[in-house]
């Protein structure tokens, strides 16, 4: 179990939060939160997050930068940069619904299949 706000940690029916680190040359799972909501603050570092149907779509972040991700959006964090991406990563996922649900890496994407999963992700 990560440290942060859940309903284990805190008693939280549908919030989530945490932090999450993505070291250089490593990815997250490619998944999405079927009935929830995502708030991604990045506190340090920069990523590349792919989003939407397919993954069709990127936007950087880096530190300062919020993403919003809405219920049932598929996103991928991939960093490519130099020093570790610190996250703090907040959902709102109903208690009676599974948290992520992954999904396989779509095609156009398979590049990406080279960085390893970042540990804890």
């Amino acid at each position: 179990q990560q440290p942060g706000v859940s309903g284990p940690s805190s008693g939280a029916h549908a919030l989530r939060l945490h932090l999450v680190m993505i070291p250089p040359g490593t990815r997250g799972m490619p998944h999405f939160h079927a009935a929830g909501e995502t708030a991604i603050f990045v506190v340090s570092g920069e990523a590349d997050v792919w989003h939407g149907p397919g993954l069709g779509k990127r936007s950087s972040v880096r530190a300062g930068d919020f993403l919003y991700v809405p219920p049932g959006t598929p996103h991928l964090a991939v960093n490519r940069g130099e020093v570790t991406s610190i996250a703090v990563v907040g959902h709102a996922d109903p208690a009676d619904q599974p948290g992520a649900v992954v999904i396989e890496l779509p095609r156009h994407l398979a590049a990406l299949s080279s960085y390893p999963v970042a540990s804890g992700e």
